[in-house]
């Protein structure tokens, strides 16, 4: 899947975070989500899964934007 086939939730592009090297929240049409941030070693996932660290800032703004 492209980046430019998700819709990105966070990030107003004002230089702070606008960059493809910074955290946000996507959602793609099927309704789920794609999360970028740094990686996380906090426990082993399970194979095929991967987890990432993203600010808690991030992630209100991602719940603002899709009004919930």
């Amino acid at each position: 899947m492209a980046r430019e086939e998700l819709t990105r939730l966070t990030g107003n592009r004002n230089g702070e975070c606008g960059e493809d090297d910074c955290p946000n929240v996507y959602r793609t049409e099927r309704g789920t989500f794609v999360v970028q941030g740094d990686v996380s070693n906090a426990f082993a996932p399970p194979q095929g899964e991967g987890l990432v660290g993203i600010p808690e800032s991030v992630l209100r703004e991602a719940v603002r934007a899709l009004g919930w």
